[in-house]
């Protein structure tokens, strides 16, 4: 039972709900979503990934226990050899090709995000990081269950939203909420709640306008 991201998660309050439920959400979910508003997001999202699998491997260097270290470096592997394949592969459905978002300019959301999360890595233990990086990976399996109950077989976003119901997308999540608990048992983390809770907050509201990457061409 993953009892501090469960406490970290309500504490947010209503910056979890406008994360989960946000409107890009929502269109993803009825399949309303234009199609420029979805590629302008999945060019960022490759980005955000690169980045992303810096703070796992900042997050094994943090780490203090050989088997979370192993854990952490297999997830940036993942990433890396796993996940951005994938990526990029869904992406060219799309008509999107790898150089083309590559050369993209990140948006302000997507560096505003990753460049707080990496921070919040560096000045920081692996418990602040834990707390940073929990909103992206435990939110989107909400996010996925969801939608998924709410898309209809028709909706142009299902294998988008069936990533994040998948078995091997669950365990990942499992897993690392699992390690928050282990690292908060040894590192103190009701001592330090207060910080914790404004590192996962943060971290929150940045996910959530990282959503605005493809809901700004929406309109």
């Amino acid at each position: 039972m993953a009892v501090l991201f469960e406490r970290l998660r309500d504490g947010a309050g209503t910056a979890w709900h406008e994360y989960v439920r946000h409107p890009f959400v929502e269109a993803v979910a009825d399949g309303t979503l234009s199609r420029p508003a979805f590629r302008n997001f999945l060019v960022q999202d490759y980005l955000f990934l690169i980045q992303y699998a810096r703070a796992y491997a900042l997050l094994a260097y943090k780490l203090e226990e050989l088997p979370d270290i192993q854990a952490a470096l297999e997830t940036a592997k993942a990433l890396i050899e796993t996940e951005m394949p994938l990526h990029v592969a869904y992406c060219a459905g799309w008509g999107i090709s790898e150089p083309e978002m590559r050369a993209a300019p990140p948006s302000l959301e997507m560096v505003a995000y990753t460049r707080y999360v990496i921070e919040v890595g560096f000045t920081g233990d692996a418990l602040d990081l834990l707390a940073a990086l929990a909103p992206c990976i435990a939110g989107y399996a909400e996010i996925g269950a969801w939608a998924a109950a709410k898309a209809g077989p028709a909706n142009p976003y299902k294998d988008w939203i069936d990533t994040y119901t998948g078995e091997e997308y669950l365990k990942s999540v499992g897993a690392s909420l699992a390690m928050i608990d282990r690292v908060g048992a040894v590192c103190g983390a009701e001592a330090r709640w207060p910080r914790l809770q404004a590192i996962f907050t943060q971290a929150t509201k940045l996910e959530a306008a990282f959503w605005n990457t493809g809901w700004e061409l929406q309109a």
